[in-house]
């Protein structure tokens, strides 16, 4: 069995940065693509972004281009998301999600992914 797990969520100041991690055990997670997602209080889940497999393709939201960077440390069985310029209205519980199907691509959709780690809260509030 495996899971995923993310980190590095907390109280920033608008304007500022994070750094969130999602790592595997139990299984690579080169092999597959990975998203994550965000969700506030009262509001449906929202893709922000996604990595394809190996040297798989990005995407990302509207809402966070240029803002949020993704990317992989094979290495550490990692995959980052790196958010800048934090805005009050980033808050929200964030998530990571794993596709089981091998892909080089990826989407946005939360009924494209598999496997859901438990979250990690940002909150942007001076």
């Amino acid at each position: 069995q495996f899971q995923l797990v993310e980190s590095g969520g907390g109280l920033v100041q608008p304007g500022g940065s994070l750094r969130l991690a999602c790592v595997a055990s139990g299984i690579t997670l080169d092999h597959f693509a990975i998203g994550w997602f965000r969700q506030a209080p009262g509001k449906e889940r929202e893709g922000l972004s996604c990595i394809g497999s190996s040297a798989g393709s990005t995407v990302y939201s509207d809402s966070v281009k240029g803002r949020f960077t993704i990317s992989r440390d094979n290495a550490k069985n990692t995959v980052y998301l790196q958010m800048n310029s934090l805005k009050p209205e980033d808050t929200a519980v964030y998530y990571c999600a794993m596709d089981r199907g091998y892909a080089s691509t990826c989407g946005l959709s939360f009924y494209e992914y598999d496997y859901w780690g438990q979250g990690t809260q940002v909150t942007v509030s001076s």
